[in-house]
């Protein structure tokens, strides 16, 4: 069965200076696709336009947006050049963790942050971009969700809750959109080795590596080929879901482990 060409296919990346964001622009940028790619660390952000180009993208046009902010999100839409407005694939991909806390000793300042960008940025981007898919009658929503937002771990909640959010948000808008074209997925992965450590213990690089000691854990290029597969199934079928993880994790509380 042939498989959807991505080549010229405009394609909005959130989140896209590092990590899976940044492994994804050059997922899409190898199949010929025109980038959107947005993220809050505009030099980090140059770096990937500028490789994205060197990998094959079509052109790319990047941009500094913070998605916690709804303003910003829905001008940053509406003031697209015309030449960039008719996206076809939106990858939801700006979310973190901070804190790894027993909910009654942790920070609202990190949980703010965690809802502000897992649950109401992917709200806020969504509700910008999907009403042009539903009007052109073509478009596929694709967000990062995690495993976490199947099974709680311990000092987790909000983290596990807001990706617990993000996986009702999504089956939501697939039943929403059902009667057009637009699809719906959502990847799930275990552990990816990033900044995300990093991020969630505050730059602590030594706590940060003892999360993925002894055992081999995803790569930023591994979610990015089940992006890539999900968007160029043909345009009949939707991936509702994609849970992965490492060989070394069966779910978030059981992970292997080499002494």
């Amino acid at each position: 069965m042939p498989k959807t060409s991505m080549k010229g296919k405009i394609v909005f990346i959130t989140g896209a200076s590092a990590g899976i964001g940044a492994a994804t622009a050059m997922a899409f940028a190898a199949e010929g696709a025109r980038l959107l790619l947005a993220a809050r660390r505009s030099g980090k952000l140059a770096e990937t336009a500028a490789q994205a180009l060197e990998l094959g993208a079509e052109a790319v046009h990047s941009f500094h947006l913070d998605v916690r902010n709804r303003n910003a999100v829905q001008r940053a839409i509406d003031e697209l050049l015309p030449e960039w407005a008719e996206i076809d694939v939106l990858v939801n991909n700006a979310g973190l963790s901070r804190g790894l806390d027993k909910l009654y000793t942790g920070k609202p300042e990190d949980w703010d942050e965690m809802i502000d960008t897992n649950v109401k940025g992917l709200l806020y981007v969504t509700r910008a971009v999907v009403p042009g898919m539903v009007v052109r009658g073509r478009g596929h929503v694709i967000n990062l969700g995690s495993m976490a937002g199947e099974i709680v771990y311990p000092n987790g909640a909000v983290y596990c809750g807001s990706k617990a959010a993000a996986r009702a948000i999504s089956d939501g808008l697939r039943e929403d959109v059902l009667g057009t074209p637009v699809r719906v997925t959502s990847i799930d992965p275990g552990l990816v080795e990033t900044e995300f450590s990093q991020v969630r213990f505050h730059g602590d690089a030594g706590r940060a590596a003892k999360v993925y000691q002894g055992l081999t854990p995803l790569t930023g290029e591994d979610i990015a080929d089940a992006i890539v597969w999900a968007a160029t199934r043909p345009g009949h079928v939707n991936i509702a879901r994609i849970s992965l993880s490492s060989i070394d994790q069966a779910n978030t509380l059981l992970l292997h482990r080499e002494e």
